[in-house]
């Protein structure tokens, strides 16, 4: 686990601990994923993370989230919502 992963012990709840991972994530521009791909790090399942992404997509102001593809399973594009 790297130092920027949020998991289970940090005590925040699911879908926050997802969106502090996304946001210390998109920082610096795009980011690009598969929910079984950053799994372990934020402490959740793929299908956790799937269910979470669409709440977010709408909550969270401070990201622009955005189904990108589907290939085997969904390809998020995530990026700071002041970045064109």
């Amino acid at each position: 686990m790297s130092a920027t992963a949020h998991g289970p012990a940090d005590g925040l709840p699911k879908e926050e601990r997802l969106k502090r991972y996304l946001v210390d994530k998109a920082q610096d521009g795009e980011l690009y994923f598969k929910s079984k791909f950053i799994a372990d790090e934020v402490g959740l399942s793929p299908k956790e993370i799937g269910a979470l992404m669409v709440k977010l997509r709408d909550s969270a102001t401070d990201l622009t989230i955005e189904k990108w593809s589907y290939t085997s399973a969904t390809t998020w594009r995530i990026r700071p919502a002041d970045v064109a």
